[in-house]
């Protein structure tokens, strides 16, 4: 049993709405993920670097730290630095996606309000791209 828990992917929701902090741990658990929940992005970073996941769901309107300085501080420490991070938000519109993509590290984006089949297929294709980055950088061809 204890093997089970250590080989399912873990992944980090950092999300201000207990609501949809719940929906997600729902949605990622019924899947076979480890859940991994915080509530402000203080916390998010605290649980980064303590539980280091295999990917982050990030909302970016956050109170007091949000989602833009989560990034940043990540990026800065090499501890946490290549965690790939999906975006969880309402900012919808494609020139916002465009823009967060290309000033940050996201690797992925998933607009609320969003469908079960829709995160679960974007949190199984970053996980599968980054171990395909990690095989490449440890000379594994894939």
């Amino acid at each position: 049993m204890a093997e089970d828990v250590i080989s399912k992917p873990r992944v980090l929701c950092i999300e201000d709405e207990a609501y949809m902090l719940d929906l997600l741990r729902l949605i990622l658990e019924s899947a076979g993920y480890a859940f991994l929940g915080a509530h402000d992005g203080q916390e998010g970073l605290e649980a980064m670097r303590r539980e280091i996941p295999d990917v982050v769901l990030l909302d970016l309107m956050l109170p007091n730290v949000d989602g833009a300085e989560v990034l940043l501080q990540k990026k800065k420490d090499p501890a946490i630095r290549d965690i790939p991070v999906i975006a969880v938000t309402a900012l919808a519109s494609p020139f916002d996606q465009i823009m967060w993509k290309r000033r940050t590290e996201i690797r992925d984006y998933v607009t609320k309000p969003f469908k079960r089949k829709e995160l679960l297929d974007t949190v199984e294709r970053v996980l599968a791209r980054g171990t395909a980055e990690e095989s490449r950088g440890a000379g594994i061809a894939t």
